[in-house]
């Protein structure tokens, strides 16, 4: 099957330098590959978005070049299929209803791991919907971070797949859309590494193929913190082109030659684009990276 990779974005704010990492190195493996490269918004929690981002995010993408091979899918408008997804599971009696509470599960770390609800049936409100995880570990080879090994049962126990509140988890969502969009090769970040096991378990529920992994190293603040788009870490005011050739050297990647337009230097850096110089440990953020002042526009 052809290479088709994907950035999917929560428009939780404007895209920042650690987003810009992802998208990059997600666009230029897809490109070096001959391959195609996909957008995806995944707006699926409204409690959590900033409104007017999700415009945001796109518009910085393509200032920056990165467009996308296809229309950009919205799980917003995706509920139907996430439906059918459990109600395939609960088919085959692999997801159950739970009304259990945080309270509930704080005596056990805050883990289900009874395979079906505690507490009694609470017609008053609506449950959330959990994936029954047996004893099982899953094995993966990140292409970054190498050989992976997780026991669900033990550190996830029987996740969420619908919430209490009616809206979709990001594992369902993920799982259903990676396959939709035929994903061959998720390129994302580092702090998404622990929901990849949760993830090739339920696309083994849901017989659907797994794409390949790599999980970039985090883009943290001088001080050390993650950045966030719901934090406000928009990007810089620098020019899209510096902006791309920071993000370049931060991935480890070369510009040998001066570029004079945004669509040269992809070009070039899609050409010499080389995986394996990729970093493996975090890195701190560049001056001309560095996110606008708090206080300050991020439009």
């Amino acid at each position: 099957m052809s290479y088709r990779g994907r950035f999917a974005p929560s428009p939780t704010g404007h895209l920042h330098a650690g987003s810009l990492l992802a998208a990059l190195a997600s666009y230029l493996d897809a490109r070096h590959a001959g391959g195609a490269w996909l957008l995806r918004v995944e707006d699926i929690d409204p409690p959590r978005e900033a409104p007017g981002s999700a415009a945001a995010i796109l518009q910085a993408l393509g200032a920056l070049g990165l467009h996308a091979d296809a229309p950009v899918l919205y799980q917003s408008q995706r509920h139907a299929a996430y439906q059918a997804a459990l109600d395939t599971l609960i088919a085959k009696d692999l997801a159950f209803p739970c009304w259990c509470s945080r309270s509930d599960l704080a005596p056990h770390g805050g883990i289900h791991r009874d395979g079906h609800c505690v507490r009694q049936r609470d017609g008053s409100r609506q449950p959330a919907w959990r994936l029954r995880v047996p004893d099982v570990t899953v094995e993966f080879v990140d292409r970054l971070q190498g050989p992976q090994r997780e026991d669900l049962r033990q550190t996830v126990g029987d996740f969420v797949l619908k919430r209490a509140d009616g809206f979709w988890a990001y594992q369902l969502a993920c799982v259903v859309d990676d396959a939709a969009q035929g994903i061959t090769d998720v390129v994302r970040g580092r702090d998404l590494l622990d929901s990849t096991a949760r993830q090739i378990f339920l696309q083994r529920c849901l017989a659907l193929p797994t794409p390949r992994y790599l999980h970039l190293p985090l883009l943290t603040d001088t001080t050390g913190r993650k950045l966030s788009k719901s934090q406000g870490d928009a990007l810089g005011q620098a020019p899209p082109h510096t902006q791309l050739v920071t993000a370049l050297h931060l991935l480890g990647q070369t510009v040998p030659e001066p570029a004079a337009c945004v669509d040269t230097l992809l070009a070039q850096a899609v050409a010499n684009f080389d995986a394996s110089a990729l970093p493996t440990n975090d890195r701190r953020l560049a001056a001309t990276l560095a996110p606008v002042p708090r206080h300050a526009s991020s439009s």
